[in-house]
């Protein structure tokens, strides 16, 4: 009963982080940086040059169909209430699937992803509530909870049900919620530097697809600062949990690195992340450079997470995936 409710309150997440990508994007279209309102800006110009009134450089054009407010606003807001109510299905799917497993719901890769993506839910509505300013974000932000959720129930879905026995261990609840934590939250950043690496191009003349949708997001400075602030919050975070597995593998399997390859690379991404802050804090890398390396860390941690479990066997095959 539980586990066939967790399921039905999944569909509901989906359509509700839908619902809230399509209004984030109708905000993106119609808001003052929109491709609308541009638009529109440009059609006053004509208008005004054509009744003989030249626009001088320095001279604001107001458009009331598309001010910065209004409707567009009003998109914005509906999106974020959708988000929350998506936000409240994602939890009880979540609280429902451990209801119907009677444990902690991330035993398998199935509650993994739904765990990952629910902290990076957490941590975008976080974030939002802090600096509002960001909430163009919202629609890629929802994009990529909406792309892993498909996969997950798609693909990885797996019956609720006991703990392997390898797992059943108190560490299962200090190093995975480790990992889900800092995982969900490099889901936003990774998001962050991707949006980074767009303004950015498009600050740099970059007028082809997808740096035109740059001038639509805030400053690239806003954006790269929020990418590292997020990547600095994740990293010990990571850390943390691999120092946690390493112990667990020392209880479970008498040693405490065995290079097997989820963890060597789960230490692939520790190093890449670690190269990112270190870049980061070196004024003599590029800002872009930086931004590449955060992006290229977030590959790795898909690579764990799919290739890894799906494709090649270790000691870590516990995706529970048939």
């Amino acid at each position: 009963m539980s586990d066939a409710l967790s399921n039905q309150l999944l569909v509901v997440t989906v359509l509700a982080y839908l619902a809230a990508m399509i209004a984030y994007a109708a905000e993106f279209a119609f808001g003052n940086r929109g491709a609308v309102a541009r638009a529109a800006t440009r059609s006053r110009e004509r208008e005004l040059v054509g009744a003989g009134g030249p626009v001088l450089p320095d001279t604001p054009v107001v458009i009331e169909s598309a001010p910065s407010g209004g409707r567009a606003a009003l998109f914005g807001r509906f999106a974020v209430a959708l988000t929350v109510v998506g936000y409240a299905a994602h939890l009880g799917t979540i609280v429902t699937r451990g209801l119907a497993a009677n444990r902690v719901p991330w035993g398998n890769m199935y509650e993994f992803v739904l765990a990952v993506c629910f902290v990076g839910a957490t941590a975008w509505l976080v974030l939002l509530a802090r600096r509002p300013m960001v909430r163009p974000l919202g629609m890629f932000v929802t994009l990529a909870l909406i792309v892993m959720l498909f996969v997950d129930a798609v693909r990885l879905y797996t019956a609720a049900g006991p703990l392997m026995p390898a797992l059943n261990s108190y560490w299962l609840k200090i190093h995975v919620t480790a990992a889900v934590t800092a995982s969900g939250v490099l889901l936003v950043g990774f998001v962050a530097a991707a949006l980074t690496l767009i303004r950015m191009g498009y600050d740099d003349g970059k007028r082809w697809f997808p740096c035109s949708l740059g001038n639509r997001l805030p400053a690239a400075a806003t954006l790269e600062r929020l990418t590292f602030r997020v990547h600095a919050f994740a990293f010990p975070i990571w850390t943390f949990a691999i120092i946690c597995g390493a112990i667990w593998a020392r209880e479970a399997w008498t040693q405490y690195w065995s290079w097997d390859p989820k963890e060597t690379w789960s230490f692939i991404s520790w190093v890449i992340y670690a190269g990112y802050l270190h870049a980061r804090a070196t004024p003599s890398v590029k800002k872009t450079v930086a931004t590449w390396i955060a992006v290229l860390g977030w590959a790795t941690m898909m690579i764990n997470l799919f290739a890894i479990n799906l494709v090649v066997t270790g000691m870590h095959s516990y995706a529970g995936v048939k």
